[in-house]
């Protein structure tokens, strides 16, 4: 018969299944704001709560880690992966706010493109997050995140470099080339999410 001397804290995966979910909602918001492009600012506002939701998780992730005697990963990988989780609901704030900010009437193509693969990368990172206890099955959402940010830096420059060749008043060309940069900013994120989660798996395997 076994004896499990120290017992797994499993709140620990709790908490992060909470912020990966919450990390897909607010990526979730964004993509339904670029495609509706209505309510803009009760829809901002919606995104902001999610960030302060997940700054809670944080909070309580941050207090527990300084608490447990035993973490399941490494303390600091820990650390690590939810200030990337964070990173990338900061960055899903930073864009919607600054489409009121900067009074956009509406987003371009490139813009949808990118907010709909940050989405796709929330959904990703919050099945990896679901499947930290044990790590089973989980490369596939690792890989999935990277492909995503991968495609997604062929279109960002592509779309910076339309805005110097095409016939843009130059407040607009300055607006846009900050938009893409926040959503570039995120979807990096998200990949720096995923490596810190490939990181806790190489080790813990």
């Amino acid at each position: 018969m076994a004896f499990h001397l120290i017992p797994k804290d499993v709140k620990f995966f709790d908490l992060f299944s909470a912020d990966g979910d919450n990390l897909a909602l607010a990526t979730q918001r964004l993509a339904e704001l670029v495609d509706n492009w209505d309510r803009l600012e009760e829809r901002i506002a919606e995104i902001q709560a999610i960030e302060k939701q997940g700054d809670e998780l944080d909070r309580a992730l941050q207090v527990r880690l300084e608490d447990a005697f035993i973490t399941p990963y490494d303390r600091e990988d820990m650390h690590d992966l939810s200030a990337r989780l964070d990173d990338v609901v900061d960055g899903v704030q930073a864009t919607a706010e600054t489409f009121l900010i900067y009074d956009v009437k509406a987003p371009t193509e490139e813009c949808n493109r990118l907010a709909h693969i940050l989405r796709d990368q929330g959904v990703e990172l919050a099945a990896a997050l679901h499947k930290l206890d044990g790590m089973k099955d989980i490369t596939q959402h690792l890989e999935r995140v990277t492909e995503l940010e991968h495609e997604a830096d062929t279109l960002s420059r592509a779309a910076v470099g339309k805005l110097f060749r095409g016939n843009f008043e130059p407040l607009e060309v300055i607006k846009w080339r900050d938009i893409y940069h926040e959503l570039e900013n995120s979807i990096d994120a998200a990949e720096d999410a995923a490596e810190a989660i490939e990181r806790m798996y190489h080790k813990g395997s």
